[in-house]
């Protein structure tokens, strides 16, 4: 039996909400897999629910990695992410999100011609973008326009920018 739970936890971005499954574990222990890393403001951001357990302790391992990650001492995160979230078409999406390197960006043209979508697909890809409930972890921020402009970002472009900064890159 999986329980939904959840944390709060200080960034640069302002709180950030993780929430997640525990379940038990194959040692006998509870494993935590990551569903949202929300923040305040969020378009479509994830909002705490009658009956999800507040556990900070279950997401200590992640706190330290984004922590990690904001200091500049990090360039990946080793999180366990809950499966089944999404349509095929977003986890396509999302997966080509999580193969752009630290400090790098792609357009969003490059990310539909990844998952083979052209054309109208674009706006697709830039919608299935915008879905994606696990902003910095899976880095979205790293999508721009073709034109090198900094686009749509569910947590507000002020917020991309600093992470595209965190990350050296175009922010």
């Amino acid at each position: 039996m999986t329980t939904t739970v959840y944390a709060r936890v200080e960034s640069p971005l302002g709180e950030l909400l993780l929430v997640g499954e525990a379940a038990p574990d194959a040692t006998g222990g509870t494993g935590v897999r990551l569903l949202s890393l929300s923040m305040p403001g969020q378009k479509g951001g994830a909002v705490v629910q009658d009956g999800w357990r507040y556990a900070p302790e279950a997401f200590a391992g992640v706190a330290r990695q984004l922590e990690a990650y904001f200091a500049g001492r990090s360039t990946r995160f080793d999180v366990p992410l809950a499966e089944g979230t999404g349509t095929e078409f977003q986890r396509r999406v999302w997966a080509v999100l999580e193969s752009i390197p630290y400090g790098s960006t792609a357009s969003y043209g490059e990310v539909a011609a990844e998952v083979g979508a052209s054309g109208a697909g674009v706006r697709a890809v830039g919608t299935a973008i915008g879905r994606n409930p696990l902003l910095v972890v899976r880095p979205c921020h790293r999508v721009i326009g073709a034109d090198g402009a900094l686009r749509g970002y569910a947590g507000g472009l002020e917020r991309k920018k600093l992470l595209l900064g965190i990350e050296g890159g175009a922010g």
